[in-house]
């Protein structure tokens, strides 16, 4: 591992365990950075951080669920204990629920699809916002969906997490352009083979669509690069 402009730098990536994250994770080790892994799966993350391990990098696991917002800070008082501030943070982790007309949304499930997808990145921006301002360029990207921006038929509970998410970031991205080093980008991966496009296209061959690897590709580009206020775009 020569090539390593992340070197001395820690990444935290949610939904570490599978997917984009595993692969994003991945990937910001081999450029450098020690990155912290979480999801709710002990040993999917257990196989990502020894896959990290096996190509020369390091990692930190921290299985745990969301959802749970205390959970959120115990972490952030973990990780703040061990270092100073966070250069990365990719807000990958989400959770698609079941595709339905808006008038046959089950209310339950809807409100687990926020609690993931909306309130616990809230719970991670605040609980890391110290930390992240503390670095010389930190950097928070959050992955999204299309459907986020553009309403479709049958994704009316996912889309509108993401647009809440989106919306979270961008204003986020806001507040702190003018006072800090702090920056926000929006990632749309466009159709990529993970588990939840399986879930949503179950018909639809894996092989018809780019791996979550490209993805990672360009959020790592981006962590090594930097980008400005604001910055969004998709992973043709």
């Amino acid at each position: 591992m020569t090539d390593q402009p992340l070197a001395g730098q820690l990444a935290l990536v949610t939904g570490a365990s599978r997917g984009i994250g595993a692969a994003t994770a991945m990937a910001l080790a081999a450029k450098g950075a020690h990155v912290v892994l979480t999801a709710r799966t002990a040993k999917a993350l257990e196989a990502v951080e020894q896959a990290i391990f096996d190509a020369g990098g390091s990692a930190t696991i921290a299985p745990l669920d969301l959802t749970q917002t205390d959970s959120i800070a115990k972490l952030a008082t973990a990780i703040g204990e061990r270092w100073q501030a966070l250069d990365v943070m990719v807000l990958n982790a989400g959770m698609l629920g079941s595709l339905a007309p808006v008038n046959a949304i089950e209310p339950k499930e809807f409100a687990a699809v926020l609690t993931l997808n909306v309130s616990a990145q809230v719970a991670l921006i605040s609980a890391f916002d110290a930390m992240l301002r503390k670095s010389a360029a930190g950097k928070v990207i959050g992955i999204t969906s299309s459907v986020g921006a553009t309403p479709r038929a049958y994704w009316g509970a996912y889309g509108a997490s993401k647009a809440a998410f989106d919306t979270l970031i961008g204003a986020y991205g806001d507040e702190t352009a003018d006072i800090s080093k702090l920056r926000t980008a929006i990632i749309d991966p466009g159709a990529t083979r993970t588990a939840m496009r399986a879930k949503a296209y179950p018909g639809e061959d894996p092989a018809s669509v780019k791996p979550p690897e490209r993805v990672a590709a360009r959020v790592v580009a981006l962590a090594v690069e930097g980008f400005g206020p604001g910055h969004r775009e998709r992973v043709d």
